[in-house]
């Protein structure tokens, strides 16, 4: 049974189309919750969520990191699904999941793919199809088994940006990971705002700065000079 777990923060007029999609799509056969782990939003997020039908918990901390591991605790599946609020999944992901668990894949991911029609975001997203860290991207989604999960010792609550780029390198010591063949489709609403290319060179810049070392209150601080 996978638990599906996203993470939220003034996601109103998001949210609730998310968890009805994905009630929408999901058997009951798979899928046992969906759980929004609010991290303080002061707009209708909360209310959304629980209009459709999702578990609603309040993380005690801010940060994807930290309420998407406060999602895990509560969790009651086997198989764990994090999911950004603005990202769609295809409508057989709960299928594919657990097919890929049957395999022995104990973790993985889908492509991804933006809803803007761009000839750059396009490029860059033909990429995630390769199983190379370089290539993943938290928008892409993730499921892991409780059990690599638990052994992994779950998300690094004291990273605010990189956490899903981090967690990867561990999960892969428990275990095996699959990139599914389907996409996932998530909002292009950041590049809309602040440009495909700025935003693109933003991340690229994230990365670099990440591996060299950068402390991660010194990534937020760059980050949130560049991006509005």
């Amino acid at each position: 049974m996978i638990s599906i777990i996203i993470p939220v923060y003034n996601e109103e007029g998001i949210v609730g189309n998310t968890v009805r999609y994905l009630k929408a799509v999901s058997g009951r056969d798979h899928i046992t919750e969906i759980i929004v782990v609010d991290g303080g939003s002061h707009d209708n997020s909360v209310q959304e969520a629980k209009k459709e039908g999702a578990l609603v918990i309040k993380s005690f901390r801010k940060g994807r990191a930290a309420q998407m591991n406060t999602g895990a605790r509560a969790a009651n599946g086997s198989i764990l699904y994090f999911l950004h609020a603005d990202s769609t999944p295809p409508r057989w992901f709960a299928a594919d999941i657990t097919e890929a668990v049957k395999k022995g894949f104990s973790v993985g991911c889908y492509r991804l793919r933006f809803d803007l029609d761009h000839w750059f975001l396009k490029t860059n997203t033909w990429f995630t199809r390769f199983d190379i860290n370089a290539f993943r991207y938290g928008d892409q989604s993730l499921f892991v088994t409780r059990e690599v999960f638990s052994k992994a010792g779950g998300f690094r609550e004291n990273h605010i940006i990189m956490e899903d780029h981090e967690i990867i390198k561990r999960l892969r010591r428990h275990g095996t990971f699959i990139v599914l063949p389907s996409e996932v489709i998530t909002s292009a609403r950041k590049y809309i705002k602040n440009g495909v290319f700025k935003m693109q060179g933003v991340f690229y810049l994230m990365y670099l700065l990440y591996h060299l070392g950068y402390s991660q209150q010194k990534l937020l601080t760059i980050f949130r000079k560049l991006v509005r």
